[in-house]
């Protein structure tokens, strides 16, 4: 699989291993920076890396930050991408096989290298769960980038309605 990496101040160190780490497991990873401590923003980091999952160059992102918080929020502006901020193996898997989140957030200060290994290994495992409910739930996140929520007090009435919740 084609996988960009790329990250802030905060990322040297994880970033490094993971993309050594998918090397071995046969990935084509390339590796967008940055390389040392010096202060970045990682909304420029994140949008390098979505552009190229965007432009059909990579399939995936990996974002890394100091918490994979500000990361994931940046790349989650970006039309078209769905950025998944995970903390464990599990979150990992749920992130491609319920959203099919093209890019993965994690944090370099928050997960140790070997959870954030196994973390990327389970999101790039999992198989897409095609059933209804994550169909719709993708077409209505969909939808919300194409019209975005109004500032207006009142509710607006472009957005698609709420599903009945259970009874």
């Amino acid at each position: 699989m084609r996988i960009v990496i790329a990250g802030d101040h905060a990322s040297p160190a994880l970033k490094r291993t993971l993309a050594e780490h998918l090397r071995a497991r046969g990935h084509e990873v390339r590796d967008l920076g940055t390389d040392d401590e010096t202060s970045v923003d990682y909304p420029d980091y994140a949008a390098a890396a979505c552009r190229e999952v965007l432009a059909g160059r990579a399939e995936r992102a990996v974002l890394i930050c100091g918490t994979g918080i500000g990361i994931g929020i940046a790349a989650n502006k970006i039309p078209g991408i769905r950025c998944a901020i995970a903390h464990s193996p599990e979150t990992g898997r749920l992130a491609w096989e319920h959203n099919q989140a093209q890019a993965l957030a994690l944090g370099a200060r928050v997960l140790d290298p070997e959870t954030a290994k196994a973390t990327v290994d389970a999101w790039l495992a999992a198989r897409a769960d095609e059933g209804e409910r994550h169909r719709q739930r993708l077409a209505k996140i969909a939808a919300l980038e194409q019209r975005p929520c109004s500032t207006a007090s009142s509710p607006s009435s472009e957005l698609p309605s709420p599903s009945t919740p259970p009874s």
